[in-house]
Order: C-alpha cells, then structure tokens, then sequence
C-alpha cells in the first residue's frame, strides 16, 4: 500500500472516529443525529442547538461554557449539538453557513438563531427568558402545543400588539409615557422590513405587558422619520427613561434578540423605588387598593425625631422597597398622630413608634411588624408577608383615611400660646369688700 494512500485513509478513519467529536457519551449536552432530531422539532419546551464541526477553533473554545449551560438549564431548558460536518445535509437545511451557530427552538415557532453573549450567564439568562415567555403564552392558553416544520404556525387573523405610531399619537404614546417604548421605522416597500414583520409582531405579542413595540410607517409620516434622522429602513429606537434621546437598536433582527434586548432595557430603565406619604383616602387608593400588599408605616412625631431622624427612617424604607421593586407591593408612610382612626384599625396604638403593619386592602387584613424597625427585620417581615406571614387580623372596619398636610421636610416647631396671669385665670375681683 502506498505511503501517500495510506495517510489519506488515516485521515479519513480519524474523522469518522467518536473521538473527533466535541463532546463525549457521558456530556450534559444533547447530541443530535438526523434519527434523534425530531425530538428537538417535537419538543414542548425551549431547545438551544448549536452546530459545530470538531475542527472548528471558536467550537472547541465553546465546548465547556455549552456543557456548563447544558448542566446549569437541566430540567429547565435543553442544550444540544449537532456535528454539522458529520451531518452537512441536516445542517443545509437550517442554512448554516459559519461555526458555531447556534439555533432557538420553540414549540410551533420557526428556529432562530441565538445572538447573545457566549458566556454561561448569558445563554442561561436568555434561555430562562425564553422559558419564561413560553409560561406566559401557556397562562394566556396561547400557546402552540403544535409542531413545527421551519414555517410560522402564526395565524393571518392574529392581532398585532405593535402599535401604530403616527405625528398625532408618538408625544401622547410614547414621549409623555413611564413606559419603555421600542420604535421600529420602516417603508412599505423594504425587503428588510417584509422579513422583520413577523418577528416584530411575534415579539410584541411576547414582551405585552412588560415592554411596549410600536411602528411608524415613514411613508405616511416623513415628519417623525426627520424628526429622529431615521436615513435606512428598518431603523429601530429605544425610548427609555430620557425620552428626547433615543438609542438605537443595532442587534439581531429576530423575535428572540429582540425580546432579550428589551428585558435587558426593562431592567436598565425600571423606575427608582418610591415611598409615599399617606395623606389621602385617595393616595390609599392609587397606592394601596391595587397592591398585593401595602406595607404602611407609621413614623415617629417630627417633634420627636426631628427632619434628619425622619430621613433616615424614609432612607430605610426606600432601601427595603429597592430590594422588592419587582414584588407587587407598594410603601406608604404617615406620621404618628396625623392617621389616627387608621392607626386604631391596624392597632399601632399599643405598640409606639415607630411602626408598620402589612397591609391587604382587598382583604381587610393586616399583619404587625412586631420585630426591630431595622433593615434585615423590615426586609424579613416583608418576605414573610409575601409567604402568607403570620398573626394576620382583621381590619377593624373601613380603612379610614384623612386628609392631611404633607410634610413639608423640615423640623418640627413647638406652638407657643400667650402668657397669662394669676389675675386672668382667677378672674377680675374688682367689688369692694365694704359693698358685700
């Protein structure tokens, strides 16, 4: 046999050998075959596949963070790989073109490729993301339990939560809104708009009631398109907490990037924390009624405390509501004295200043803070609440609540009445005692 045939079938042999492989029999990672594919097609939950080809160096480096995802999502979502060398018609078929790729399957969705960090934090993030969103849609029994062939399984009558966005409603939508706002800009007539259309639908329905997407059509309206100097078609902004100086979106343009990219902004742009000052029946009920629990505080009399023992005690509650901002609850605050009648309901009476009870409107329910007023107990009684708590009594009645005066943030001043004297107290005795 000669030399020369001998090495090429050496060659061969080595590539055709499991050793060539990234990953061993015993891995984490789900690896896939045209035989076993289906159970990624027919999955009901999230699958992450990455196509790789054993001599690919980006792939090796790669190797270890998708075995440490793979273990860090067991149970939660699945990690897989294909050796697309191995299996280049399957492959083909998903249009791979570069290693490693790595493709998001959903159930009754279309794969799309994944374009986030290639650390372990970021694929495990982004996949508790995916999976969190498949929750949702089940919730909303909008789910599809169908599978998938590659095509959308979306139907043509299916509402599209984008909102439309014109020169009459973008200040009233989305400039004078709390609201993280995603603008996409486009033209009827973009090729790259016409493929963007059905992940930007898909990722509205999705982001609903967390992120709000919404669209211009810079053919009907040019003042907006000049107002953002939008110059190409798609151009998507942010609108986040600076309204007047939107960022632009410069990442994948597929349902999944779009979705994480939002939550990530969701994050980076969620309101600071805020403790209000109960002086209404009104502030109860725009703070209070709506919250799952309304933590009220009752702080000692500004006489006593003083405006810099109030802050600090006003600085306490904000860093507990920081570590609950995502938690349905809301923090009010009164102080001693200036919400008697509530203070009777929720028996702070007995118990001096300063005091908090955690409070279930709709329930007419309330549990006392019967601990320090300190971080670490606030922020145990706050998490025990939220568990159901313990000692919860009844509200004594209709929630009462006054109007008030807010505190205007500084000391307390003692009101000092006219001097009398002894003659005006005991009265004027002016008869001469030769007239009785």
């Amino acid at each position: 046999m000669r030399p020369a045939f001998l090495a090429a079938l050496l060659l061969v042999a080595a590539a055709a050998s499991p050793a060539a492989a990234l990953y061993s029999a015993g891995s984490p990672v789900l690896q896939l075959s045209p035989s076993n594919f289906k159970k990624v097609l027919n999955a009901n939950g999230v699958v992450l596949v990455e196509f790789y080809a054993p001599w690919c160096g980006h792939c090796k480096q790669l190797t270890p963070t998708w075995e440490k995802a793979a273990g860090v999502l067991k149970g939660v979502a699945t990690i897989a790989a294909l050796d697309a060398d191995a299996h280049k018609e399957l492959a083909q078929q998903y249009g791979i073109q570069g290693f490693p790729t790595i493709k998001v399957f959903l159930p009754g969705k279309p794969p799309v490729d994944y374009v986030g960090g290639r650390d372990v934090k970021a694929i495990a993030n982004f996949a508790l993301s995916q999976v969190k969103a498949l929750l949702r849609d089940r919730l909303d029994g909008k789910a599809s339990s169908g599978k998938t062939s590659g095509g959308s399984s979306e139907k043509k009558t299916e509402k599209n939560e984008s909102v439309e966005l014109n020169s009459s409603n973008f200040d009233e939508l989305v400039i004078k809104s709390k609201d993280l706002w995603i603008v996409e800009f486009f033209a009827p007539w973009c090729g790259h708009c016409k493929k963007l259309a059905p992940e930007w639908k898909r990722a509205a329905k999705n982001l609903k009631g967390q992120v709000k997407l919404g669209h211009v059509d810079c053919d009907s309206d040019k003042s907006l398109m000049s107002k953002y100097k939008v110059e190409g078609f798609p151009t998507i902004l942010v609108f986040g907490a600076d309204k007047e100086s939107p960022l632009p979106y410069q990442g994948a343009r597929v349902a999944s990037a779009i979705e994480s990219f939002a939550l990530e902004q969701l994050e980076a742009n969620s309101a600071p924390p805020e403790v209000h000052e109960l002086t209404s029946s009104d502030v109860m009920e725009e703070k209070c009624a709506s919250a799952a629990i309304c933590f009220v505080s009752f702080l000692p009399d500004i006489l006593d405390s003083k405006a810099e023992g109030r802050n600090k005690y006003l600085e306490l509650l904000l860093s507990v509501a920081e570590k609950f901002k995502k938690s349905p609850y809301s923090f009010v605050w009164a102080g001693a004295g200036k919400q008697a009648d509530l203070e009777k309901q929720v028996g702070v009476g007995g118990y001096g200043y300063p005091a908090m009870v955690a409070l279930t409107v709709k329930k007419g329910a309330y549990a006392p803070l019967r601990s320090a007023f300190q971080l670490a107990e606030i922020t145990e009684f706050v998490k025990e609440a939220g568990k159901g708590g313990r000692g919860i009594l009844p509200v004594d009645g209709a929630l009462t609540v006054v109007q008030s005066e807010p505190w205007d943030g500084k000391d307390g001043e003692i009101i000092e009445e006219d001097e009398f004297s002894l003659e005006d107290l005991m009265g004027d005795d002016s008869t001469p005692k030769d007239e009785l």
